[in-house]
């Protein structure tokens, strides 16, 4: 429980920040541009800024845990969304322009990107590597579930952060809702602040110790066979006994990790320039390759469309009615807020408990397929029938495409590069699979609108269908993963090589 609570915390707050920043810029419209709308530009800048620093970030600390340890490199993606959101809210509103005002948001949520990316390849490898192989992909899967839960809570803090500021902006003061903004995203540091300490001064995993040996040992697979622990309570360690951790794996980071029992020590620098002589010598290979390009394919086709969808909600509650487009600045701002929460009450958070209690019985290649085509299957129709459908219609529609977006490939492309790859190089993969995805967000978030004003609406729907039926076929590439340990076929496949 402690291992959900402090790897969950991350993806609650992915959520929670990502999809804060639809109401937070209508309300920046009120008090920025009287109400008018933002420009375009800025807009898709400030909307599209948490994902682009995703993508720096995924690269960069799934490297950094494989190079130098979960131990040293967890904890400080935490450290940058605490900083970032901190700045994000000092925004000087009154004392830049309200297009400067703009780009000092957008550039700190770029840096807030940062942090939250990271947290991809950090909590996947820090669960993976303490999970038993029965219970693995159900962990996973309930982390990767507080994306849920954080939009969720961002709609309900939205509403009664609005509630609490409702007859000072009725009276006329629409300038105040600067203040809802500020708190609503301010909101997300107690969580952050909660699970910092214990992010810091969680030990590191034996699994990882054990697979830093790999290659310098010839008795690994039986070794490894043995060390799916939960070891997780380690870090219920008393504040001495977390400060003599915190020397010891300073200490470690400058030793060699993969230090032969018979036999001399390796020079550090040698075996750290090591560690991407192996990296690049594991993905050479076509059968590990063609993993790797399944896991960021499907994320990459998956996040243009839930992102395409889940970033545009405006289109969605125009067509629900809740798109806030008549009545006082407040009644406008609190309708959106409804509208947000019923999209993810209906769909959102039913789909992710859908694919934690089925995963080890179904399997995540099924779950991803049938994800991807059930997803495709309600984008035709809503494609189709877009401007026929029954307001009722639509919301059933809608609601079962987030469903199988949840219940399918949004949760199974988070699992699979968790436990497909051995973690050596788990963290570094994860991190490339993520950051994919995160590059067809990016691509949905600034070309959806100027699309969907050449195009229309229904047109971008068809890519998307597109886009989920290719994401189906390119999951045959991938190995089903229940039972499987990679840890176990990496030593075996070593084995193999040294016997030749």
């Amino acid at each position: 429980m402690k291992l959900l609570g402090i790897a969950g915390v991350g993806f609650f707050l992915d959520a929670y920040d990502l999809f804060i920043i639809n109401p937070v810029s209508t309300m920046l419209q009120y008090r920025l541009y009287n109400g008018d709308a933002l420009p375009s530009g800025l807009e898709g800048f400030v909307k599209a800024g948490a994902n682009i620093g995703s993508v720096i970030g995924q690269f960069t600390f799934g490297f950094a845990a494989d190079y130098f340890g979960r131990k040293a490199v967890y904890g400080k993606e935490l450290m940058l969304i605490i900083f970032a959101t901190i700045m994000s809210i000092s925004d000087p509103t009154g004392d830049l322009s309200p297009n400067g005002a703009l780009v000092w948001l957008g550039v700190w949520r770029i840096v807030l990107g940062v942090g939250v990316g990271g947290d991809y390849p950090m909590s996947a490898s820090i669960t993976t590597e303490r999970a038993h192989l029965r219970r693995r992909g159900t962990l996973l899967a309930y982390i990767f579930s507080n994306q849920g839960w954080g939009s969720l809570v961002g709609a309900l803090a939205t509403m009664i952060v609005l509630l609490c500021y409702k007859s000072t902006m009725e009276a006329g003061d629409t300038g105040k809702v600067d203040g809802v903004w500020r708190i609503v995203i301010g909101l997300s540091l107690i969580p952050a602040f909660g699970t910092l300490y214990q992010r810091l001064t969680l030990p590191e995993s034996k699994r990882f110790k054990e697979t830093q040996k790999l290659g310098a040992e010839e008795d690994g697979v039986e070794d490894l066979k043995s060390k799916a622990d939960a070891d997780v309570a380690s870090a219920d360690s008393s504040t001495n006994k977390s400060l003599n951790e915190k020397k010891q794996s300073q200490s470690v980071a400058h030793e060699t990790p993969a230090t032969p029992r018979s036999g001399s020590a390796k020079p550090a620098l040698q075996t750290k320039k090591a560690h991407f002589h192996e990296f690049f010598a594991y993905f050479s290979e076509w059968r590990h390759l063609k993993i790797l390009m399944g896991t960021c394919i499907c994320w990459f086709l998956l996040d243009i469309a839930f992102y395409g969808i889940n970033l545009n909600q405006n289109v969605v509650l125009q067509q629900i009615g809740f798109d806030g487009k008549s009545g006082s600045p407040w009644t406008r701002l609190f309708k959106i807020a409804t509208g947000n929460l019923i999209i993810t009450a209906l769909g959102f958070v039913p789909g992710y408990y859908a694919t934690v209690l089925t995963i080890e019985k179904l399997g995540r290649k099924w779950i991803q397929v049938q994800g991807f085509l059930l997803a495709a299957l309600f984008l035709a129709i809503l494609a189709g029938k877009f401007h026929t459908l029954s307001t009722v219609s639509f919301i059933v529609c809608f609601a079962l495409l987030q469903f199988f977006f949840n219940f399918g490939a949004n949760a199974t492309t988070y699992c699979y590069p968790a436990e497909v790859f051995p973690t050596k190089f788990r963290a570094a993969a994860h991190g490339m699979s993520a950051a994919s995805g995160k590059a067809g967000a990016i691509i949905s978030a600034l070309a959806f609108n100027s699309l969907s004003a050449k195009i229309g609406t229904p047109a971008i729907l068809w890519i998307f269908f597109g886009c989920c039926i290719a994401g189906a076929g390119f999951t045959f590439l991938l190995p089903e993963v229940r039972g499987r340990d990679p840890d176990v076929i990496y030593a075996q496949e070593l084995a193999a090589a040294g016997q030749h």
